[in-house]
């Protein structure tokens, strides 16, 4: 597995995502939760995804309850609450894990690809962030407590 669009997600709906449907965008993908202390952080990725959503970047929202069991919700209760809290428009998928023997493969690929503090594979907590470029390629990971908005330069070096 070499870039993003080697992988096969799930949709919140159940549905089959191809990630090489993803090709040629930007895409920064986050693992959230409803319930942790840096869930206000859907507002400034929506506020990202609309602003360069018709530069070809999106924004894909991987709900986990790996930490803290901060996402307890369904798919529904899940998107319901994105929407109603912070006019979530961007796409949310299936509530997987990143870390462990039951890790999304996507997660695995993207934490060998860049590495957190101090050479970490695993991931931390909430809201941890990869930045693919158009070609797929894991370019940037963000820790939990980079803000979105802190990420627009490298997001529009890309565009």
């Amino acid at each position: 597995m070499t870039t993003i669009a080697d992988f096969t997600v799930e949709t919140n709906r159940g549905e089959k995502l191809d990630l090489a449907t993803k090709k040629g965008k930007v895409l920064l993908v986050v693992n959230t939760a409803s319930k942790c202390g840096f869930t206000p952080q859907y507002d400034g990725l929506e506020k990202l995804f609309q602003e360069y959503k018709d530069s070809d970047f999106e924004v894909l929202g991987f709900p986990c309850n790996q930490f803290g069991a901060q996402e307890p919700g369904n798919a529904d209760e899940i998107a319901e609450f994105c929407k109603v809290n912070f006019g979530v428009t961007f796409p949310l998928m299936a509530k997987i894990d990143v870390n462990g023997p039951d890790a999304s493969p996507l997660f695995d690929w993207m934490k060998a690809e860049q590495k957190g503090l101090m050479g970490s594979k695993s991931i931390k907590w909430n809201f941890t962030k990869f930045l693919i470029d158009r070609e797929g390629n894991v370019v940037k990971r963000y820790g939990p407590q980079d803000a979105p908005a802190t990420i627009k330069k490298d997001i529009e070096k890309l565009l």
